[in-house]
């Protein structure tokens, strides 16, 4: 396992590989879990958390939120969410920049806002409201962009950092999500790499995806290819505050070993390039 001062490695938990992660539990330095399913859990799903919080480190990772929405958070929903963060007690969680809500419609998945700054203002009201519930840090997850939204008044680095500033959230990097939007909307990160607010890295999250219909989908069903690792290497030096790199994989789920070895990989590159 890490140190304390180096970069943790952990796997994003899914329950098909429970009694592998307790069997292997050495080579994990922490796991993140999705708060959702959580959030309304029975009694026996709730005893899993707890084993899992007794044994690693556990971040909550929520989906639901809708930070962007200008209608603000449902109250109902953050109050779960706040009573699954108490009971975690973790060193941060986190929800994606984006809506997942509007018109009080839920729109079944994490939709980009617009990089306008009246779209930063309803993060920064809702991260307030949040905050008012729960005082655990949040850090934010920049999405995937399918679509841009037309009107964009910055680009995306800008409006991150825009929302970043205004919040005093800490930054969970996608790192599979920057490549993606990158390659999907024909950006040179390379270009681009000084424009990212790398000093509010607190967690990195890596994962592999596929092609659909000519774009790159971040589908986490597959190892992470080389080009993740190399963008990982190359901004890993400028993330100094960073503390963890977290694997992501819900489908097609390789042999556990398969997993251990790219948590094991994002150990040796946190250590090489820190």
């Amino acid at each position: 396992m890490a140190k304390a001062e180096e970069l943790r490695a952990g796997l994003g938990f899914r329950p098909q590989f429970c009694a592998d992660l307790f069997a292997d539990r050495a080579a994990v330095d922490m796991i993140e879990v999705v708060a959702d399913h959580y959030l309304d859990a029975s009694p026996e799903k709730l005893a899993e958390l707890d084993l899992l919080a007794d044994h690693f480190p556990v971040a909550p990772h929520g989906l639901d939120l809708s930070l962007g929405s200008e209608e603000g958070v449902d109250p109902v929903y953050l109050r779960k969410m706040a009573r699954l963060v108490a009971r975690l007690d973790p060193p941060w969680w986190s929800e994606h920049l984006a809506f997942t809500r509007a018109g009080g419609v839920s729109i079944g998945h994490l939709a980009v806002l617009p990089y306008t700054q009246e779209a930063a203002e309803a993060a920064a009201r809702n991260v307030e409201t949040v905050r008012r519930a729960i005082t655990a840090p949040l850090i934010l997850e920049n999405p995937t962009a399918i679509a841009l939204v037309p009107g964009a008044e910055m680009d995306e680095p800008a409006f991150l950092t825009r929302v970043l500033e205004m919040t005093g959230c800490g930054w969970l990097c996608d790192v599979t999500n920057l490549y993606t939007n990158a390659i999907n909307h024909g950006v040179d990160l390379e270009a681009q790499i000084d424009h990212w607010p790398w000093e509010r890295v607190v967690q990195f999250h890596i994962a592999g995806g596929r092609r659909s219909r000519g774009l790159l989908m971040d589908s986490h069903d597959a190892p992470a290819p080389p080009e993740i690792w190399a963008l990982l290497e190359k901004i890993l030096p400028l993330a100094r505050n960073a503390r963890a790199i977290v694997l992501e994989r819900d489908e097609n789920l390789p042999p556990f070993g398969d997993l251990l070895a790219e948590v094991a990989r994002a150990r040796e590159i946190g250590r090489r390039c820190r």
